[in-house]
């Protein structure tokens, strides 16, 4: 049986979002939101980072979801690329964390709300 190259595509982009959401949580959101936990302010930040994403993705009038979260940290991470931004080569320190990190710190926390079973 041959299989539809519509779901085909469709189920490479869902892995390809839940990958790109565990690699930032991996990398970023792990140590992160256990340090936002800790700090009332970062966590404020991180909340406040949090709702400008959830209304640049009109999160308001639609339910947030695994590829529309990939799809924003990758956009946010290219755009800042271009800006001269680099990820931290070293553990970062979440006292100071830069626009770019607590902005991808927010998506961690939004998908983190998502259902798990999106993220498996």
């Amino acid at each position: 049986m041959r299989v539809p190259n519509n779901r085909v595509a469709t189920r490479s982009a869902a892995v390809a979002a839940r990958s790109t959401l565990t690699t930032l949580t991996a990398a970023v959101g792990t140590a992160g939101l256990a340090a936002a936990h800790a700090n009332p302010g970062l966590l404020a930040e991180v909340d406040q980072h949090a709702a400008g994403v959830r209304d640049s993705l009109h999160g308001d009038r639609h339910p947030l979801t695994v590829a529309a979260l990939a799809g924003y940290a990758e956009g946010l991470r290219d755009a800042a690329t271009e800006h001269g931004w680099a990820p931290p080569a070293e553990p970062v320190d979440w006292s100071a964390p830069d626009w770019v990190l607590t902005r991808l710190l927010a998506v961690c926390l939004l998908a983190r709300a998502l259902d798990p079973r999106h993220l498996a």
